[in-house]
């Protein structure tokens, strides 16, 4: 591969330029992005204290957007990531919630002659 012919893109077509990608997402964007991060915390994980702790659910929701925001490669990685946390939240929620409603065992061992052998 001769890597002399390489030309910059010379068209009126934007570039995947991956370097920029943070200076063209706006603030606001990045604030409704808090937001709904803090709407899944605040609605999968319990927040004793009422509103003193929402100060707290926000400033989790705020560090955990802007390491991604750092660590991400691209905006399409930086909302992908998002994605896949909130999602795996919901997740580990419903599972808990699940697992709380499934009927224990916690009776102790059965005088039902047939679960003598169990």
């Amino acid at each position: 591969m001769d890597s002399n012919n390489w030309r910059p893109n010379q068209s009126n077509e934007p570039t995947m330029d991956t370097s920029d990608w943070r200076s063209q997402l706006m603030p606001e964007s990045r604030n409704r992005i808090v937001n709904k991060i803090m709407e899944t915390l605040k609605k999968h994980l319990p927040v004793p204290g009422g509103t003193e702790r929402l100060g707290e659910v926000q400033s989790i929701a705020q560090r955990f957007e802007e390491k991604i925001y750092a660590a991400a490669t691209s905006q399409t990685d930086y909302l992908r990531k998002i994605s896949m946390k909130m999602l795996t939240i919901e997740t580990k929620s419903q599972n808990t919630i699940a697992a709380n409603n499934m009927p224990s065992n916690q009776a102790g061992p059965s005088n039902n002659p047939s679960d003598q052998g169990l």
